[in-house]
């Protein structure tokens, strides 16, 4: 194939990526009571499973019981409400085609591949998707629920009362979600490079302090309020992560 031809796949894969997110967009933005009411709201009230497992921890452990949790959103622009919709259907449904879309580029890249690499890079793929899905899942369940739960109480004062808008909250929630599951994708980034011999469990052990601080500045960078709790929450899955990365990598002096 000339690079014209190429050129044409590539534009076909794209083409078929957009469809397939405005397909499921149009599906996320009819469904707007489920989305917003039963998931995107959730973590505002005591009554989310995280929530639940901290109050069974507490009356298990015999420590003071969390005090009950609820936050009220309030909109104060005329057309928010419509775009926070169209946003956040159009992020849900990225979210959502990530599958197909890593399909579609590995269908457009396979035919220059030998055998052995196809193998090496379908494996990669997959575990790419499912790496991202289980991003999204620790920042919907863990980091983004304790991260508002400690903002949205949090008062520098009782004569200021909490005003949380519907615009910051959805900022943050479709900010940390998406971070989550792109973050989650070292490991498969290691294994890769691992195969590409360009990295290895001794390089890794060797410079994991420095590694350390790295990623402390990446979750400040990508830390959206700031804050030092949220960094904390942030931080810690990608220490785990890069650890799960030394385990999965291989070792070339070896």
């Amino acid at each position: 194939m000339t690079f014209w031809d190429h050129l044409d796949e590539l534009r076909g894969v794209l083409f078929r990526s957009a469809i397939a997110v405005f397909i499921l967009a149009a599906i996320v933005f009819f469904n707007k009571r489920v989305v917003f009411d039963v998931i995107i709201f959730a973590p505002t009230s005591s009554d989310f499973i995280l929530y639940k497992w901290f109050e069974a921890l507490t009356s298990f452990s015999g420590l003071p019981a969390m005090d009950e949790f609820s936050l009220n959103l309030i909109n104060i622009e005329l057309s928010a409400q419509f775009f926070t919709h169209v946003s956040v259907s159009l992020t849900l449904a990225f979210i959502l085609a990530v599958p197909y879309i890593l399909y579609q580029f590995w269908s457009f890249i396979s035919p220059g591949l030998y055998e052995k690499e196809k193998r090496s890079v379908r494996r990669a793929f997959a575990f790419a998707s499912v790496l991202f899905f289980i991003g999204v899942l620790v920042g919907y369940f863990f980091v983004f629920p304790l991260t508002v739960r400690f903002l949205g109480t949090y008062q520098v004062s009782d004569w200021v009362v909490n005003q949380i808008s519907l615009k910051s909250y959805i900022s943050m929630f479709t900010w940390l979600i998406l971070i989550m599951g792109i973050v989650f994708e070292m490991p498969a980034l290691a294994a890769i490079l691992s195969r590409l011999g360009i990295i290895s469990k001794t390089l890794l052990r060797k410079y994991r302090k420095h590694a350390f601080t790295i990623l402390i500045i990446v979750a400040a960078i990508i830390t959206p309020s700031g804050d030092a709790f949220t960094l904390f929450v942030v931080g810690t899955p990608l220490y785990l992560l890069y650890e799960f990365s030394i385990l999965i990598c291989r070792d070339i002096d070896k």
